[in-house]
């Protein structure tokens, strides 16, 4: 049986999936070869792709059928595609990785080394990179020192929440009930700091294992700059997830702030890079203001850079043209730093 399973939600990513899948197959295919067993396995969730996805995927099953199993379902969205490829997983631990994203060279074996330490939640570093694989920005997974639980580092719940830079043990989601949300966005910040919650065995690999692929439409897209509201009902999910379990009143402060930088700093900021102009970004500083309308005295927010705070000024005086300029130029010298 294999101790890692890896998830990949494939849609309409012909021009991406073959990066993606030939950075997971090597170390397979080697031990394959010699006669071993892999000692891993890849699902591939082919979310009801109308280009040639599909088939490529097709194609890589047919050529190392012991290694991938290839899953087809109607168009539900990458949440519910993980969790058909969660449901069908047969591995001790889960991997989740974007099609459009790849692992460094030689990170898939260290991910088979890495699995067979004790842990639940293991969190790994990342780089985003354009797409022609030129380093744009070094992302750390994880800030807090060991031991790494809600008890001594509430501000867990502040790491990115994506699942590309962690391993899940699989009990986490099937023992508690955790699933994906399908057809949303944010599904990750839905998901992954609930986890937090029934752990207290979080480790961290300061290593760029992951390779995070940011295309150029990914922010720019006109046409969904309204799915940035999403982001109210996932915070509001995450609030009532704590208030639930009884845990609310200590996590309060790191809570509020979560809100604060998700839905009204990244939120907004990324709908004014789509369209300035956009009434999103009223509609989101209405929302986060009715829900804590005491945030100055948060001590997170009391405590945030420079910039977070210019933005923050920026925002709440709707001077978005002002915001939409600084950001332009920050994206702009981030890339001549290549």
């Amino acid at each position: 049986m294999p101790k890692l399973s890896v998830v990949i939600p494939v849609y309409n990513v012909e021009g991406y999936i073959r990066k993606c899948l030939d950075s997971l197959t090597e170390p397979g295919r080697i031990r394959l070869a010699s006669g071993q067993e892999p000692g891993y396995e890849i699902i591939i969730v082919n979310d009801g792709s109308t280009d040639t996805s599909g088939e490529i995927a097709e194609e890589y099953r047919q050529s190392c059928p012991r290694l991938i199993k290839l899953i087809s379902i109607e168009n539900s969205g990458q949440g519910q595609a993980r969790n058909v490829g969660m449901e069908a997983a047969s591995g001790e631990f889960l991997y989740f990785i974007d099609s459009d994203d790849y692992l460094a060279p030689g990170a898939m074996a260290e991910l088979l080394d890495i699995v067979e330490q004790d842990f639940d939640i293991c969190i790994f570093d990342s780089i985003a990179v354009n797409t022609l694989g030129q380093e744009l920005e070094y992302r750390p997974g994880c800030r807090c020192s060991p031991p790494l639980t809600l008890a001594a580092h509430p501000e867990l719940l502040l790491e990115n929440p994506d699942v590309w830079n962690k391993l899940f043990r699989r009990s986490l989601f099937m023992d508690n009930d955790i699933r994906f949300s399908p057809r949303v966005w944010f599904e990750d910040l839905r998901t992954v700091p609930k986890l937090y919650a029934y752990t207290d065995n979080t480790v961290y690999i300061p290593k760029a294992l992951h390779r995070y692929v940011q295309r150029p439409d990914s922010v720019t897209n006109t046409g969904k700059v309204r799915r940035n509201l999403e982001i109210i009902p996932a915070v509001d999910e995450l609030l009532d997830f704590y208030k639930s379990l009884g845990m609310y009143g200590r996590l309060k402060d790191v809570l509020e702030y979560l809100a604060f930088h998700s839905e009204f700093l990244t939120s907004s900021v990324r709908a004014n890079l789509a369209d300035w102009k956009s009434p999103v970004q009223a509609e989101l500083a209405r929302d986060f203001l009715e829900k804590f309308p005491g945030y100055k005295s948060n001590p997170y927010v009391r405590g945030m850079s420079a910039q977070h705070k210019l933005l923050s000024f920026l925002l709440m005086h709707r001077m978005y043209l002002s915001v939409h300029i600084l950001m332009k130029l920050n994206n702009k010298l981030k890339n001549k730093r290549i």
